[in-house]
């Protein structure tokens, strides 16, 4: 039996998995995507000014700013022209007296309909379509969040938080994963400046694989010469994102909100602004101007990348190249909507996406 080419799709989705117990430099990636268009819009630069329900992805100590009544967010983005899925929803609840407040988030990242070729060539050679079938493969993460305040003033804030989360990623009915880690995060806030840090899979997190094969669909791997997985375990590893921010007044109406976020990776050497082994520095830069707490203006810088220069046929110049981010915020009442247009590909071609997200504050009406 030949390989046909499009087998492929299926084993480059599988076989990264394959490997026992080590760590993977872009383990569970779809965690790093983001979450709500404000954070996306302003370069992911979110860890000391995050306030609201995004907070359990950002970090889970800003779960502290949601006051009085429950905070729900709401996001759906689609990738490359619909073929990948992006959908995210959180939820903070403020308890005893605003002192503390619980979130749980959920976070499903998924390309559906893809087309498995094992059998799309039949013994004799010839070529069958009709025995092409799809499948999905999708990564779901479930974090449960828990943010106190630590200490209160009339100038300074200090507050922390922590998340537990769960980790499933399916493949077709061929792998499946289940993983668990945890977060922490700290916030300080002074009358203008605002100041932030977490650390991500902060014990390691983990995915033990397990995988699923009829007999003949392991018949057709083992005579296109591919290995036969049976369990994996796949490893993440921790990293520090710390974060600084700083309130410009202008006038009566508008406030500007700078913030500068510097991402700490220990899994070996990235192509980033600080890049070592094993440590490496990813800086993100957000702005957001607020005008009458009503409209909001944004914009962000991100992903900064040496990349082979356009035009250069010696594949020999590199040039620094960074993902740019725009977007707008309107809010009437309990309700705001977000609004994101960034470029996911970072390349030559860039691929830009627009993404809206919904917050909303729930208020119970009052009896009258």
């Amino acid at each position: 039996m030949r390989l046909n080419a499009k087998t492929g799709l299926l084993l480059m989705i599988i076989l990264p998995a394959i490997g026992f117990a080590q760590f993977r430099k872009y383990s569970n990636e779809f965690l790093n995507i983001g979450a709500g268009a404000r954070g996306l819009a302003m370069g992911n630069a979110q860890v000391a000014s995050v306030s609201d329900a995004t907070a359990g992805y950002w970090n889970p100590a800003g779960l502290v700013g949601v006051k009085d009544h429950p905070n729900l967010n709401l996001m759906h983005a689609e990738y490359f022209a619909g073929i990948a899925k992006y959908d995210y929803a959180a939820l903070a609840i403020p308890i005893n007296d605003n002192k503390r407040t619980i979130g749980v988030s959920v976070l499903r990242f998924a390309v559906d309909d893809i087309p498995n070729t094992l059998y799309l060539v039949e013994p004799d050679g010839s070529i069958n379509y009709n025995n092409i079938k799809t499948f999905s493969s999708a990564d779901w993460a479930f974090l449960l969040s828990f943010a106190q305040n630590v200490k209160v003033t009339e100038n300074k804030r200090i507050s922390f938080g922590a998340n537990a989360k769960v980790i499933y990623r399916k493949v077709g009915s061929f792998a499946t994963a289940w993983g668990f880690g945890l977060d922490a995060g700290i916030q300080m806030h002074g009358k203008r400046g605002h100041f932030g840090i977490v650390a991500r899979d902060l014990t390691t997190t983990f995915n033990a694989w397990s995988f699923k094969f009829t007999e003949k669909e392991k018949e057709v791997l083992y005579l296109t010469n591919n290995e036969i997985p049976v369990k994996s375990t796949e490893l993440t590893a921790p990293r520090v994102v710390i974060g600084g921010g700083y309130n410009f007044r202008l006038g009566k109406s508008v406030n500007l909100m700078a913030e500068a976020n510097l991402d700490i990776t220990f899994d070996g050497k990235r192509n980033t602004v600080f890049s070592s082994d094993p440590v490496s520095v990813d800086p993100h830069l957000g702005l957001e101007a607020s005008i009458k707490e009503v409209f909001f203006v944004r914009g962000g810088i991100t992903n900064f990348q040496k990349a082979l220069a356009d035009g250069d046929t010696t594949n020999q110049k590199k040039v620094w190249i960074y993902q740019p981010s725009v977007g707008a915020g309107f809010k009437i009442k309990n309700v705001m909507l977000d609004y994101a247009f960034t470029n996911l590909a970072n390349q030559s071609n860039p691929l830009y996406t627009h993404i809206f997200s919904l917050r909303i504050n729930l208020i119970k009406k009052e009896n009258d």
